[in-house]
């Protein structure tokens, strides 16, 4: 919100609406497709549904990565501040994305392989790689107190890493050593309804990336604008005693400190 009452730029709640009940609509048919469209697989069964949760998940956080990489790029030839943030909001979702699909690939080892791991599947192990280097990005932002270097260092790593997300990806398609289904090739070596329930999986759970980076990108921009709020409320406390009021000479200090710190 502005001084004014008005709401913050940016914020256009009728586009977040819109995006969440896209979303809302997308994951219901998806659902409604896993459970009652898509037969069961042969072998598998019934624990083959996780695929449709599974796979869109890794597929949305790896493009989620490189997207972050993009805005990085676009941060260090603007220098403006707003294509970092959005770099960020989009690593930090990935992450989030990609811890899902580490969980649910656990699960389906485990039915599957009877292991909740497998040390020699290049495809599990990759993607590992891939979310410890990108669980490093938040601890060696944060070490950097300076609010400009911060914003460069973390847009060069973003760039490095993302660049690294389709070369990992190759090599491991060129892989021979290959345990895990090619589901990325080609969706031809699956049946019409399974195929179908997969591609609107990947649309339903790409529509909620969007979606929750929308809602993080609102609320950073919100509590940004409360700071700059309480920066100019505690500044015109501080000017209260030249103005002839009468207050205490060390309260209105104190007052500044606190606020400021309240205001992060």
């Amino acid at each position: 919100m502005t001084s004014s009452g008005r709401p913050a730029a940016g914020a256009r709640p009728s586009a977040l609406l819109t995006l969440s009940l896209a979303t809302a609509i997308a994951f219901a048919l998806a659902l409604s497709l896993v459970f009652f469209y898509a037969p069961l697989e042969a072998e598998q069964g019934f624990l083959q549904k996780i695929f449709y949760v599974h796979v869109p998940l890794a597929i949305v956080s790896l493009g989620g990565f490189v997207i972050g990489g993009l805005l990085a790029i676009q941060h260090l030839r603007t220098g403006e501040s707003q294509w970092d943030f959005r770099s960020y909001v989009a690593i930090h979702m990935s992450l989030i994305f990609a811890l899902g699909t580490l969980i649910t690939g656990s699960i389906w080892a485990r039915g599957s392989w009877g292991h909740w791991w497998v040390w020699n599947e290049p495809t599990l192990v990759s993607f590992l790689i891939v979310f410890l280097l990108y669980a490093t990005y938040q601890p060696l932002r944060f070490a950097i107190e300076d609010p400009e270097r911060q914003a460069r260092y973390a847009s060069v790593f973003a760039v490095t890493a993302g660049a690294f997300v389709p070369l990992n990806f190759i090599a491991v398609r060129v892989s021979t050593a290959y345990l895990h289904p090619r589901t990325l090739s080609s969706t031809s070596n699956l049946p019409g309804p399974m195929a179908l329930t997969f591609l609107i999986s990947v649309v339903a759970m790409a529509l909620l990336w969007a979606t929750l980076c929308k809602y993080e990108l609102t609320i950073k921009r919100t509590r940004a604008h409360v700071k700059a709020l309480r920066r100019r409320l505690a500044g015109e406390d501080a000017e209260t005693p030249r103005r002839g009021r009468t207050a205490a000479p060390a309260a209105a200090p104190a007052r500044v400190i606190i606020t400021s710190r309240g205001g992060g």
